[in-house]
């Protein structure tokens, strides 16, 4: 297992310098014994550039969260729950931003050809289709709160 990290690393890890971490393994399911490569990520990083799975393991990514986060992403995290009544990754949230903040997107990609569709798939998990028609279906369930503005 450590040798397909190892791969991974080798294959991947130019993306350090853009602001990948790659944690290293982790279990994520112990009865069925199911491990993952963790990586984690800045919230402006081509996504697309990372796969899905890797040598049989998924891959799962975090966005690094920090004290500047653009304000379409701002949750109060101090109220308790607060992940109840807010999704921060909601497909409306990333629209906003990349409407706001598109220019500025693109240059720190070093994309400034790309399209506001390829932006949006680039920060937001590698298909932005794919995350908002997940979303609006575990909304549907009720396993995550419904957007509403700030």
């Amino acid at each position: 297992m450590f040798e397909i990290l190892k791969s991974f690393e080798t294959k991947y890890g130019y993306l350090k310098k853009k602001g990948l971490t790659i944690e290293g393994l982790a279990i994520i399911d112990i009865k069925k014994k199911k491990h993952v490569i963790k990586i984690s990520r800045p919230l402006i990083f081509d996504n697309r550039l990372i796969p899905k799975r890797f040598e049989g393991l998924d891959v799962k990514t975090n966005i690094k969260l920090n004290a500047d986060m653009p304000i379409e992403f701002s949750v109060d995290r101090t109220l308790p729950d607060w992940h109840k009544t807010q999704y921060i990754w909601a497909p409306e949230r990333f629209e906003k931003y990349v409407t706001r903040c598109e220019k500025e997107i693109k240059a720190e990609l070093n994309g400034p050809l790309m399209t506001k569709m390829e932006v949006l798939d680039a920060i937001c998990f590698g298909n932005f289709e794919e995350h908002k028609q997940k979303s609006l279906q575990l909304v549907k369930e009720g396993k995550l709160p419904a957007y509403r503005a700030n």
